[in-house]
């Protein structure tokens, strides 16, 4: 599932125009894995996909990152992002799925051409 958002950030100990405050209208994919599928033939509804990434999203849309938890002594790359949407999605999902369903990578692009995928 992808999902949208804009936020600014600059990057700490970085020496280039990145260290400036921008912004940059990113989207998250999270993709899903699981060994069983639910009574209805499921993985996770995606609309219960859309709950869990909401809360996380509405957190940090149209903030500055570097302002925000985890991310004040975090430095806001495109790397951390992504590990920060797959540790809040994976806790959300191990509880609302009793361990059934995990989170395979999240994948976050801050423009059409440059991604980061983090994984475990």
């Amino acid at each position: 599932m992808e999902a949208g958002f804009s936020s600014g950030h600059y990057l700490r100990n970085y020496h280039g125009k990145c260290e400036n405050p921008h912004g940059h209208n990113y989207k998250v994919r999270v993709t899903l894995a699981g060994k069983e599928l639910d009574s209805s033939g499921l993985l996770l509804d995606f609309r219960l996909l859309k709950q869990v990434l909401k809360p996380t999203i509405d957190r940090i849309d149209h903030q500055m990152l570097n302002d925000l938890a985890p991310f004040t002594g975090l430095n806001p790359s495109a790397e951390n992002i992504a590990r920060y949407f797959y540790d809040e999605t994976s806790r959300q999902l191990a509880g609302m799925t009793d361990g059934r369903v995990r989170v395979k990578d999240c994948t976050i692009w801050e423009t059409d051409t440059t991604t980061a995928t983090y994984s475990e």
